[in-house]
């Protein structure tokens, strides 16, 4: 997943959000005729002849008063400009120069090699001059194109993305296992690491949402190198009141999109709501592997031998991925058993990238397939012939039948839990890709 950042600004009712939803292809940003409608921010993956970035739609720069929400929305495209790789700034054709694009530019003129200035409303293409009066911004020669037609987004398209620099050079070192630390704020991911990586690389301080970045911090572990990535703590979007803790957000998500290993922080005494559920099923989709790492466990009073199997096998019951996925009970204050942390992040890379042969994998199919037939429709057989392992980093296996579409989804699951059982996957997800015999 790409770390590139795009955002879209200007002032109010240009038709931000309708390009938003035109580029990522979908009804993403909520669009009205009113002004100010989009307050937050909102985010989603967009792909151009093969370059991946994240496109932000902010709300609009307005010039009218000082009121809290005003001030709120013009310090969120502040943050997108610092933040971002490239700047598209949209202008309404229609209206001209508005003493509100004069501010944005203003503001914006410092940075013009990451800015795209965009003339929107522009429907009479290629005969209408109208975007000529945008040259007046000093940032360069406007691009003509309807956002609501979805005339000249190719251009458009191609005109960013190269503004967007190479990731060739950044690319990661394949051997090096990179681990994010997630969580919501304030449950100890940051004394988590300093306790691992044995020095005070992350602040930490009481205060809930102390840190803002992303921090990568490599450590040498039996031979191995572990890259941790501490992030800011992820709330629910409704509590995400500031654009500092939205880009804190925004790198949490994309620090999961580029980790082998999730290692999620959960606090003891407040045990695993419904926003650690949601971060554990955010990695497990993105394909990462998964610990789960129950911190303060030294607060937790009255506890016996009994209380974490309790607690573990009620989570499970509500989310089953679970059980796949390894739970440890430290304190990151004490230090006890935060070693087992790292042999745990080994333990899960090297499942998540383990390749089981090709007979095996096919042994355990017809185990599986004697002890439970896939369902079958009248007129319908459904026959499995053969499985293999096509990749790693999550395991997939590939399963040929006769009618692949046919196969349901209780019984995909059961031949994935067969699987887990047969080749363990600790901590990893599973792929299984039903594919149809050549010939058939």
């Amino acid at each position: 997943m790409s770390e590139l950042t795009v955002a879209i600004v200007g002032r109010p009712n240009v038709g931000k959000s309708t390009l938003f939803n035109r580029i990522v292809g979908g009804r993403r940003a909520i669009v009205d005729d009113r002004p100010g409608v989009t307050r937050d921010r909102n985010f989603a993956v967009a792909n151009w002849n093969g370059r991946e970035f994240w496109l932000i739609d902010t709300g609009g720069w307005d010039t009218s008063g000082g009121d809290a929400l005003s001030t709120a929305i013009r310090h969120q495209i502040e943050a997108a400009i610092d933040e971002s790789d490239a700047i598209v700034l949209v202008v309404d054709s229609k209206v001209g120069v508005h003493p509100a694009d004069l501010e944005v530019a203003e503001l914006l003129r410092p940075h013009k090699d990451r800015v795209l200035l965009v003339a929107n409303k522009v429907d009479d293409l290629p005969d209408d001059t109208s975007a000529f009066v945008f040259f007046e911004l000093g940032l360069g020669e406007p691009l003509a194109v309807s956002a609501a037609t979805g005339k000249a987004s190719g251009d458009l398209l191609d005109a960013l993305v190269a503004k967007l620099p190479d990731e060739a050079s950044a690319a990661p070192d394949d051997e090096t296992i990179q681990v994010a630390v997630v969580g919501r704020p304030n449950v100890g991911k940051s004394s988590l690491m300093n306790r691992l990586l044995g020095a005070e690389r992350s602040v930490v301080a009481p205060e809930a949402g102390t840190t803002r970045d992303a921090v990568d911090s490599p450590l040498r572990y039996h031979g191995q190198t572990l890259n941790f990535i501490d992030t800011a703590g992820l709330r629910r979007r409704s509590k995400v009141e500031d654009e500092i803790e939205f880009y804190s957000s925004l790198r949490t998500r994309r620090a999961i999109d580029r980790a082998d290993v999730c290692v999620l922080v959960v606090d003891a005494s407040a045990g695993m709501n419904a926003q650690d559920l949601k971060i554990a099923r955010m990695a497990w989709d993105a394909g990462a592997g998964l610990i789960v790492a129950v911190n303060k466990w030294d607060l937790v009073e009255d506890k016996d031998t009994s209380t974490a199997i309790e607690g573990q096998r009620a989570v499970e019951e509500r989310v089953p991925f679970l059980k796949a996925v390894p739970f440890l009970y430290e304190s990151a204050k004490t230090g006890l058993r935060v070693r087992k942390v790292l042999d745990l992040i080994v333990e899960v890379a090297a499942a998540r990238d383990f390749r089981a042969p090709t007979s095996e994998v096919n042994r355990v199919l017809t185990e599986l397939i004697n002890r439970n037939q896939p369902p079958q429709k009248p007129g319908q057989e459904v026959k499995l012939f053969f499985a293999s392992q096509i990749g790693t980093k999550p395991p997939t296996i590939a399963v040929v039948s006769n009618r692949p579409n046919v196969v349901s989804e209780s019984y995909r699951r059961f031949l994935q839990h067969g699987f887990r059982a047969a080749f363990g996957f600790k901590g990893s997800p599973i792929r299984l890709k039903m594919r149809r015999k050549k010939g058939r």
